[in-house]
């Protein structure tokens, strides 16, 4: 079993754990639960029936074509099957030892018996109901769904999305990504929970150090681009779009194509480090024909003390690397090893891994009209005297690595879910 997930004494959890959808996330999220052994029992939602039976869910569970067979994930090479006790009726089995109920009839969170089965908290992995403040009876479904079910709890595996732009945040939903602003968690007012996008996650390990060590004041723009592997939502081969489609690019075939779309990770990641406000930040993403393994490509200009002794590659890989040893240690790596995208999947519990030998630093002077400043009252200058200030300015390029499923997202996931559920405890 995984060293990172073995369960701690005294860890162990009374509580059941219920898991709505069973795509990409919500299949590791399994994974990873019955490698750590903290709850109970597992409730998973599939709001349909999959394949002629349980046998073929369990199959499905068992073996993934990019990680491979889960009894290997969980004990090595030697390992049989960790799958037993089929009760097809009952619609149960065990994983690893721990129970496991499917639920095979309602795609309404509101329909699903959370209560009666005694399921205080849920995560949400179908990525179709991320608007914290529809009401719990909408017609399609909505977050709230799940605790007019009973549930106390929800936290969302995707940013959500409010589609009133009128409407502010609620009070009960926050936005965190574990061990960048998890401390802001408070059990007896937030009932609702986005563990923010895998791109969120690594960039917010990226940005941070900088911002603990340069200040925000200094950082006068950035911007990220993510070379990110294929997921659910695209196309193995070309098809036609559906009529409101308003990227054609979507829907052509991920296996032959790089695709250029977009990312919310900059709009999030204000959410979690509230200083990024003050600082004009575009991000962008470019889907390539991987599995998993992603990319992070961050350029930031920072305001420099003198030319003569500039920030430099040195200074800022010991930022990283300082963060790595000490405050960040749990979820950030820095290495100096010349990595490709396969070499990092799988890596346990690693927002974001900083490739060293890549980072790049560039020093010049940004020459700035003062009398073109808005606002800025031309008597403030002596007259002839000059308008044009030089500040030395450093632009920096870091690139930082994330398997966007397992290794990253979904075990940071799995520390936020037992997190929260400490508090129910």
């Amino acid at each position: 079993m995984p060293d990172y997930l073995t369960v701690r004494e005294g860890e162990k959890s009374p509580l059941k754990l219920g898991i709505n959808g069973l795509g990409r996330i919500g299949k590791l999220t399994v994974w990873h639960q019955v490698a750590r052994g903290y709850f109970s029992g597992l409730v998973i939602n599939l709001g349909r029936e999959a394949g002629k039976g349980l046998e073929d869910i369990a199959s499905y569970i068992e073996r993934d074509s990019t990680y491979g067979y889960l009894g290997q994930y969980l004990y090595g090479h030697k390992a049989g099957r960790v799958i037993e006790n089929l009760n097809e009726e009952h619609g149960t089995f065990e994983v690893n030892g721990t129970p496991v109920t499917i639920l095979r009839q309602d795609r309404n969170p509101k329909e699903l018996p959370w209560k009666n089965l005694g399921v205080p908290l849920i995560v949400d992995t179908t990525g179709n109901f991320l608007d914290p403040t529809a009401p719990p009876d909408h017609k399609n479904g909505s977050i709230q769904g799940h605790l007019l079910a009973g549930a106390e709890k929800v936290i969302v595996s995707a940013p959500f999305k409010i589609k009133d732009k009128s409407l502010a945040m609620p009070v009960d939903a926050v936005t965190m990504v574990m061990g960048i602003n998890d401390d802001q968690y408070e059990p007896i007012k937030h009932r609702m929970v986005s563990a923010a996008s895998c791109t969120t996650t690594c960039l917010a390990f990226m940005v941070k150090p900088l911002l603990d060590y340069f200040g925000a004041d200094k950082i006068l723009s950035a911007s990220m681009v993510t070379v990110h592997a294929a997921t659910g939502s695209q196309e193995v081969l070309d098809r036609l779009p559906d009529p409101r489609a308003d990227d054609l690019r979507k829907n052509r075939s991920i296996m032959n194509n790089i695709i250029l779309t977009s990312t919310g990770a900059a709009k999030a990641l204000a959410l979690v480090i509230p200083e990024m406000k003050r600082i004009g930040f575009i991000s962008e993403s470019v889907r390539i024909p991987t599995s998993t393994g992603s990319l992070i490509i961050l350029v930031l200009n920072i305001q420099d003390e003198s030319m003569e002794q500039p920030i430099n590659r040195g200074t800022v890989n010991q930022v990283y690397r300082k963060a790595s040893e000490t405050y960040m240690s749990k979820y950030l790596l820095f290495t100096e090893r010349q990595n490709v995208s396969s070499d990092i999947i799988g890596t346990p519990c690693a927002a974001a891994i900083i490739e060293g030998t890549e980072t790049h630093t560039r020093t010049a002077h940004i020459c700035v009209d003062l009398s073109k400043i808005p606002g800025l009252s031309q008597g403030a200058f002596k007259e002839g005297a000059s308008c044009v200030a030089e500040i030395p300015v450093t632009q920096a390029v870091v690139y930082g690595w994330y398997d966007n499923e397992l290794g990253s997202y979904t075990n940071l996931l799995g520390d936020l879910t037992v997190k929260i559920a400490e508090g129910l405890r």
